[in-house]
This record gives C-alpha cells, sequence and structure tokens, in this order.
C-alpha cells in the first residue's frame, strides 16, 4: 500500500513539473531580443566576433601575462624537457621525471631519459587483465549494470595517476629510453588503443555467453562445478591475453627482461652498464618509494577535508594499490609542497591546465583572461561549483619544481616542467601564479616528512571508498 501512494506521489511531481514547464512565446521573445542593445561597443564586438571563432584570445589581457616572470628564488635542479606526443601517458612522463634528476646524477648522463614505451606495453597489458577479471567478476550481472557499462565502456586507456606508475615500477621495473625506444604507436596511441578496444569488447560479450552457458544448471554450493568454472574463466582470459600481447608486441615491440645499455657520459667516456628492469628500478628510486611514505594529496572542496579516499577500481594491475588520496586545504598543501622544492625534491601533480591558461606563453594566471568585459555576461563560478557542474576536473599532470616568494617567504608563483616538448610554454615549463594553484591544482604526490603531524595522523584512516565513475575522475 505504501508503495502504491509513493508511486502516485511522484507520478503527481512529474505531472505537475511538466505543467509548470514553459516553452519561450512572443512576449518573452520579445522581452529577450529587447535586451540586446546595439550600441557602439557591443558593435564593435560584434564586428570582431563575427570574423574571427578565437574567443578566448580576445579576452586576453597581455598586462596580465606579461607580468608573470619565469624567475624563481628556489628551483629544483632538472634538466632536459620530455615530450608524451599525442598520448595520454602525462602521468607515465612526470612520474618518471621526478626520478629522472637521480638517474641523471648516478649516472653521469645530462641526457637520460627513461623508455617510456616499455613501461606502456605493460601498462595496457595488465589494464586488459584488470578489464577481463571485472568482466568475470561481474559476468552474473546484467549487462545494463552501471558497473558492466563502466567496464565495457573503455576497456583500456592510457591515462592515469602516480599509483599505476608505482604498480607497474614494482612488478616491471624501468629501463633507459634506447633499451626500448618510442614507437609511432606510442608515440600516437590512438588506433593502437581503439584497435584493442574492439577487440576486448568483443572479448567481454565472448567471456559474458561463456560464464551464462556454464552457469545455467550449476547450483552455487557445487563446490567442483564452481571450481571448473574458475578455470574455464581463467582459461577463457589467457587466451584474450596471448591476443592482447601480441598486438602490443607488433606495434611497440617486446620489452626486454635484461638489458646491456651503452651510453656517452658527461665526460665524453663511453659506458656499459648490464641489468635488469627491477635491479635497474631499485637502483633509482628513493628510499621508502612506497604509499606509505609517499602520499598523495589532493584539494578537493566537494568533500570533507582531513579525510581519505580511495577510488575503487582505480590501478593498472591485480594486486597492485588503488588511487588513494588525502583530502587538504590548499594552504597546508602549500606549505608541504614548498618544503619539498628547498629539499630538492620535485613533486608528481596534476591540474586542469586548459583553464585560465597560454600554453604559448607559458602562464597560467585566472586574472588574465575577461570574459565578462567583452561579452557582458558572468561566468564567476568556485572551484567547488565548477567540480560539481562538471565544468572543472583534474586534466593533465606535470612535474612542480620551482616556487617563488615574498619578502615574507609566501609563495606569489610556481613553475611546472611539462611534457609536451620544448617549444611549448616558456622552453617546455609552464609558470603559474598562487591564484591559479587555489583554483585549478588537484593532486600532488609528496613525502610525509613534510606534512605536519595532522595530517600524517589523518592518513592513516580507513579510506571513504568512491566509485570508479565519480564525478571527479
Amino acid at each position: 500500500m505504501k508503495l502504491r501512494y509513493f508511486l502516485a506521489a511522484m507520478l503527481l511531481c512529474g505531472a505537475s513539473a511538466a505543467a509548470n514547464a514553459q516553452s519561450i512565446g512572443e512576449q518573452e521573445l520579445a522581452q529577450i531580443k529587447g535586451s540586446f542593445v546595439k550600441d557602439a561597443h557591443t558593435t564593435a564586438v560584434q564586428n570582431i566576433l563575427l570574423g574571427d571563432a578565437n574567443i578566448k584570445n580576445k579576452t586576453k589581457d597581455l598586462s596580465k601575462v606579461n607580468e608573470v616572470d619565469h624567475f624563481f628564488k628556489y628551483r629544483v635542479d632538472v634538466k632536459g624537457i620530455t615530450d608524451q606526443k599525442s598520448s595520454g601517458r602525462c602521468w607515465m612522463f612526470t612520474s618518471m621525471n621526478a626520478l629522472r634528476p637521480a638517474a641523471q646524477k648516478k649516472y653521469e648522463y645530462n641526457r637520460f631519459d627513461f623508455s617510456h614505451n616499455y613501461n606502456y606495453f605493460w601498462d595496457i597489458f595488465e589494464k586488459a587483465n584488470l578489464y577481463l577479471e571485472n568482466i568475470i567478476r561481474t559476468a552474473g550481472k546484467e549487462i545494463t549494470d552501471e558497473e558492466v557499462v563502466w567496464y565495457l565502456k573503455s576497456p583500456v586507456a592510457d591515462g592515469g595517476v602516480w599509483n599505476l606508475f608505482y604498480n607497474l615500477g614494482e612488478k616491471y621495473g624501468v629501463v633507459p629510453q634506447e633499451v626500448m625506444p618510442e614507437t609511432v604507436h606510442s608515440n600516437n596511441t590512438g588506433q593502437l588503443l581503439s584497435t584493442l578496444n574492439r577487440y576486448l569488447k568483443k572479448a567481454g560479450w565472448d567471456i559474458r555467453q561463456l560464464y551464462a552457458q556454464k552457469t545455467a544448471n550449476v547450483k552455487k554450493n557445487n563446490k567442483k562445478a564452481q571450481e571448473e568454472l574458475a578455470a574455464t574463466m581463467k582459461e577463457a582470459k589467457i587466451a584474450v591475453l596471448k591476443d592482447v600481447y601480441r598486438v602490443l608486441a607488433l606495434c611497440l615491440g617486446e620489452p626486454p627482461t635484461e638489458f646491456t645499455w651503452k651510453y656517452k657520459n658527461n665526460k665524453g667516456e663511453v659506458v656499459t652498464v648490464k641489468s635488469t628492469p627491477k635491479e635497474f628500478y631499485a637502483g633509482l628510486v628513493p628510499e621508502n618509494y612506497n604509499p606509505e611514505t609517499f602520499i598523495m594529496v589532493m584539494n578537493d572542496p566537494t568533500r570533507e577535508y582531513y579525510k581519505v579516499y580511495d577510488i575503487a577500481n582505480y590501478r593498472n594491475t591485480i594486486e597492485g594499490i588503488n588511487w588513494v588520496y588525502l583530502n587538504l586545504p590548499n594552504d597546508v598543501i602549500k606549505e608541504a609542497v614548498l618544503k619539498s622544492i628547498k629539499a630538492n625534491e620535485p613533486l608528481y601533480a596534476s591540474c586542469d591546465v586548459g583553464k585560465e591558461s597560454d600554453t604559448r606563453a607559458g602562464v597560467c594566471n585566472p586574472d588574465m583572461y575577461d570574459y565578462e568585459s567583452l561579452l557582458g555576461i558572468n561566468f564567476d563560478m568556485d572551484k567547488k561549483a565548477r567540480i560539481l557542474t562538471r565544468y572543472s576536473g583534474s586534466s593533465h599532470a606535470m612535474l612542480i619544481m620551482a616556487c617563488d616568494t615574498d619578502e615574507n617567504d609566501k609563495p606569489v608563483k610556481w613553475q611546472f616542467e611539462n611534457s609536451w616538448g620544448a617549444g611549448s610554454g616558456h622552453g617546455g615549463y609552464l609558470t603559474f601564479t598562487d591564484k591559479w594553484f587555489d583554483e585549478y591544482m588537484f593532486r600532488i604526490v609528496i613525502n610525509k616528512k613534510y606534512l605536519g603531524q595532522k595530517e600524517i595522523e589523518a592518513a592513516a584512516q580507513t579510506p571513504i571508498v568512491l566509485p570508479a565513475w565519480d564525478y571527479m575522475w
């Protein structure tokens, strides 16, 4: 009876909303049209915009661009700019760029870089396995189930965050660039990914069909039947992974299990290094390079600060760590980041790089674009509103490696080392104001030793688990 009343009430609410909805009538349209007055300013703006599609460029205040210089009081000793080309591997490049200064110093080789292709191979391979395991785990659910739809939507992609690099490094290690160079498919990942996703969606469908066939007459408490089902699912998965490995090897090359690397160091001496990828990795990462020492902090004003959040299933390896972060106010994050930079330790960070930025000039400043003066309308939203309306969110990872401060040692601007090549930005770098940090910075990986006791204690909490399709990811 209660359900009947509830449904009736819902129908009435829907009918009421529909009845109150109004189309634009002649009176309303006349009022709206009358608000557009072609005075001298409006006519001038219209003349400009009718012949130029670049609205953003017309809102730029060049004085605000030019007032941001590229000199810094504190700067980590970094050398060289990388280029991820047409790929979504910024998280991988940034994670490796954080380790590159140590490698350059150890091997006395300023031109040192890692093979991103090597780790990209294993990243996509592991993501395919994770996808297949999720398909098997949810095979008993309807194909329209929200979780199943999420997995089938994009089986593998080249995006990610720091924990994915950590998972790969711990399992597969790293190698120098010369050992497994980039290929056309690692530099431009679109067709490789679309090909793999087409195949993996087919494989997901086939596995679900096989599961339905094998479980049609099997009781849940039949242990032997369940074991046989698990074996059948594993066999099907391995068959798919063989094909995935084949496609990756054809397009990226086959990753080495050991290597001999020759290079000419800064002194002009030819050096030979023999190693395995995991040994090479272990020799470069900082002491205690693990989630117990290095933590991802985030500024997300839509959620409670001093709480830990875990993004379900956001990883690449089955056995690896999920994306876990401690939500903190910006002033606390900045204090810790500045300590790290002063200690000559760069930091992985991700932000909404496309907002209020001039990537050609290498400047990010929320005061340099004035849409209101050009168009006569107000766009103001705070960070929370921008996130909840899906206007803003983290889109790109870069390395924070410099900070400039005022006479009281308070930050006024910061700098990223980007991975878009030396021709982008200011010689490959992006300088952003402290105000831009507040508005568009999201995630930073930092050594816990730079956090206060309150933050360290908060980081020990049991995480609040968020779904993989949450609005922030």
